[in-house]
């Protein structure tokens, strides 16, 4: 028998990484205090780039759409996850094309050759419906997209268990036992979980569990982010809106088609944190984000400020529903991804700053390598490159700042 690794939570990060260890001959318990995707994984608005700034990002986000693509394969089920309708910036000032242009240099260098800078009569004619006076050029990835997390967190729950996984849902961590500064069982409301490792996949979660198991205080700060839905109508077809990339203005606000009829709608406001969350307060929608609060609420201001730069989006009929998750949020909007300084058999994956679906198989990578080592790693191998991996670790030095975007 192999050894036993608890993997805490049993969303998109946790389910990868039990299948991606039990695969690998760990003795592998999944701990998920409510039920699969019940917290931000199933509250996310699923978008996957590549378009980042920093190499180390890039090549890891490369390796996650390649593994999306071929996930009937490498996970199983029937579907393909990922909608590979591309992801458009767009530009609003001559400083945003010229940090474009640095990032385009990065991502080309990395391997990302289909990303492009469109600019003038190009843009218009690639995206007729992109208002030309209102935006300088844009950065576009035909590879980047968006997920179906359902469909993510289901199927490697399951893949997990063909190759031997235990699932255990109502299984709130409640305390751990152990032998110095290791933790060697895992206390839950369903019994007492053997450990040699333990992983925390947990995110916006994290900074409460780290209490109970005794480990160390990391910056994630619970946020909470609505996305809108709103109807079609007017000069956009169904067959438009379906093939939409998610698009980003420069205001910040982006959307993406949800079905040929609704239209998804997000924009990273600031709201106060709330670290004492419950799993009900995360449907808990504040009045001035609401829809149903007037049309000076965010939802509408969202809305105002995607027509400005695609005017047929002004022409929809209106804004169906809000819906509400928490982003775990770090200083540079990376994510941790190593061992934990106090506790040297716990593994923290968590703070993706609103990344954690399109971060999973990277993850989940970086994960199964960790755990072979027993050890922080510099790299680990992806798609033929020696990825860098100390910009996620604990203790690293603030490094740049990633886009909050989706």
């Amino acid at each position: 028998m192999g050894q036993a690794a608890v993997v805490i939570g049993a969303g998109i990060t946790g389910t990868l990484v039990a299948d991606t260890l039990a695969r690998q001959g760990w003795r592998v318990v999944i701990l998920e205090a409510e039920h699969v995707g019940a917290g931000s994984s199933s509250r996310t608005a699923a978008g996957i780039r590549q378009q980042f700034s920093t190499p180390e990002t890039v090549l890891g986000m490369r390796y996650s759409v390649d593994f999306y693509r071929n996930f009937p394969t490498r996970v199983g089920g029937v579907e393909v996850p990922i909608v590979q309708n591309g992801y458009l910036f767009l530009l609003g000032t001559g400083e945003e094309v010229d940090s474009a242009r640095v990032r385009l240099r990065v991502q080309h260098r990395c391997g990302l050759v289909e990303a492009e800078l469109l600019e003038g009569a190009e843009l218009s004619r690639r995206f007729p419906w992109v208002e030309p006076c209102a935006v300088l050029a844009a950065t576009w990835c035909p590879t980047d997209g968006f997920l179906h997390p359902a469909t993510v967190y289901n199927e490697a729950a399951l893949a997990a268990q063909r190759h031997g996984a235990e699932l255990l849902q109502r299984a709130a961590v409640v305390g751990v036992e152990r032998s110095g500064s290791r933790i060697d069982a895992v206390l839950s409301t369903r019994g007492r979980h053997p450990a040699d490792l333990v992983i925390d996949a947990t995110n916006a979660w994290s900074p409460r569990l780290a209490r109970i198991l005794g480990a160390t205080e990391l910056p994630i700060v619970p946020l909470k982010r609505c996305l809108w839905f709103a109807e079609r109508a007017g000069s956009l077809t169904q067959a438009d809106l379906l093939a939409m990339p998610l698009t980003i203005a420069p205001s910040g606000a982006y959307l993406r088609p949800e079905n040929g009829d609704s239209m998804l709608m997000g924009w990273s406001r600031s709201v106060p944190p709330e670290p004492d969350f419950s799993y009900d307060d995360q449907d808990v929608i504040p009045p001035a984000f609401f829809h149903k609060s007037g049309t000076d609420s965010i939802a509408y201001e969202t809305w105002a400020a995607l027509a400005e730069v695609i005017p047929a989006v002004g022409e929809f009929a209106g804004i169906t529903a809000t819906t509400a998750g928490y982003y775990g949020t770090t200083p540079d909007h990376n994510p941790f991804l190593g061992y934990d300084p106090q506790v040297p058999n716990l593994i923290r994956l968590a703070g993706f700053s609103g990344h954690g679906a399109m971060f999973g198989p990277f993850t989940a990578l970086v994960a199964s390598e960790l755990a072979r080592a027993g050890h922080d790693v510099d790299t680990v191998h992806a798609l033929g490159h020696e990825v860098p991996v100390g910009a996620f670790r604990i203790g690293r030095d603030c490094i740049l700042p990633e886009s909050v975007v989706i």
